[in-house]
């Protein structure tokens, strides 16, 4: 079975970036989304970011403009790149896999993404 392994997470002044992965080991799985997820302390947790199979990216009105997603078919790993990162920003950050044709959900341990002067 997959497993998803999460790094990038840190501290970081208002106005700077971070680039977190996703890294998939295990079994190969076809899936119809892969997604970053975030949750605040308090708050919902938020659909962020999402990558379709076919590689169509969507966002958050939060998120347009600031965040990518992208892959790396060679390392099997996905990124999500975060630039202008705000105090609102901070939270745990999970990355999610829908898979295909079960819709069975896999996710990531979590990294924390602090973001503060």
């Amino acid at each position: 079975q997959a497993q998803l392994v999460e790094s990038g997470g840190g501290l970081v002044q208002p106005g700077g970036s971070l680039r977190l992965s996703c890294a998939a080991s295990g079994s190969g799985f076809s899936f119809n989304t892969m997604n970053w997820y975030r949750q605040a302390p308090g708050k919902q947790r938020e659909l962020v970011a999402s990558m379709s199979a076919g590689g169509r990216t969507t966002y958050a009105d939060s998120a347009k403009g600031r965040f990518t997603i992208s892959r790396d078919n060679a390392k099997n790993t996905w990124y999500l790149q975060m630039n202008s990162l705000k105090p609102d920003d901070t939270a745990v950050y999970y990355c999610n896999f829908r898979l295909f044709p079960t819709a069975r959900e896999i996710w990531g341990q979590g990294t924390q993404v602090t973001v503060s002067s």
